[in-house]
């Protein structure tokens, strides 16, 4: 195996220190990765005919995000849902109810396949298929992505510059937004992800792949703490749930609670996901 020359995986400069918007010195963006039933089959074909297996996804449109929607109103926080194409056309309800509460939806593949082992054509085509499930079925084109299995390359970040993707929300390289750097010129934003904050993690086993799971006291703590520091460094908490496995009852508690943390802070900007990439252009011009 050859070993490129060393050096950084970004060239992307690190993330200008823009100030947030008003009095605020930190930013939450709560986001959900809406991924049903698609998640399952994009992993694995064979799950098609494993209907237990593909009811993990089933319960998101049943029962996780309509709870998830109750939660988030009562703290009046608006989020970003990262849906699937395919569960955009199976539960246009589910992503009407959404959007009529308020929150973004963005693009989030069609099939949920991984980005870094497709091959053009397909890279291709779950791009354009998303984009036609969203306009079809919600008369929306997206601002934002993010990758499904959290995985990116260049190839798919020069595919968003070209579709028209203002923002993408998926590496962990840095606590603030900034910019990507692509070989063809300037790309799309990026807010970073905080690992730390993804559910699947801590909750969410399965029969092929059984893991441990954590209990309410420990996830809290690392996500109360996480925001605590990311707020002192004035950077933005960005958030990888899952209805299907954050809308279940006991780990809804955690989300509620947490939220609870964050609300007790006046300096908090809550945001979306096109709503802190509009902030960022903003900056950028004022800068130049």
């Amino acid at each position: 195996m050859i070993i490129k020359h060393p050096g950084p995986a970004n060239p992307a400069p690190p993330a200008p220190e823009f100030p947030w918007p008003g009095n605020t010195r930190t930013a939450l963006f709560a986001a959900f990765d809406v991924d049903t039933e698609s998640v399952w089959l994009g992993g694995d074909r064979n799950n098609e005919q494993r209907l237990v297996t593909l009811s993990h996804g089933g319960y998101e449109a049943r029962v996780g995000v309509p709870k998830i929607l109750e939660v988030l109103a009562r703290h009046q926080v608006s989020a970003t849902f990262f849906v699937t194409g395919w569960s955009i056309e199976a539960y246009p309800a589910m992503c009407e109810a959404i959007l009529d509460a308020g929150h973004e939806i963005a693009h989030h593949g069609y099939l949920h396949l991984r980005p870094d082992t497709a091959d053009t054509q397909t890279l291709h085509d779950e791009m354009d298929r998303g984009l036609e499930a969203m306009n079809t079925v919600l008369g929306l084109t997206p601002t934002g992505y993010r990758a499904p299995w959290g995985e990116s390359t260049i190839e798919l970040l020069e595919l968003l510059q070209n579709r028209g993707i203002r923002y993408s929300s998926s590496w962990r390289d840095d606590i603030r937004p900034y910019r990507h750097v692509l070989p063809s010129g300037a790309g799309p934003i990026e807010i970073p992800v905080n690992a730390s904050f993804d559910d699947w993690t801590y909750g969410l086993t399965h029969r092929s792949s059984p893991r441990a799971l954590f209990g309410r006291e420990h996830v809290l703590s690392i996500w109360r703490e996480e925001f605590d520091q990311t707020r002192e460094w004035g950077g933005v908490t960005t958030m990888v749930m899952h209805p299907q496995v954050t809308g279940r009852p006991m780990r809804i508690n955690i989300l509620d609670q947490f939220l609870a943390h964050v609300r007790q802070f006046d300096d908090v900007w809550i945001a979306r996901g096109d709503q802190i990439a509009g902030h960022f252009e903003a900056c950028e011009t004022r800068a130049s």
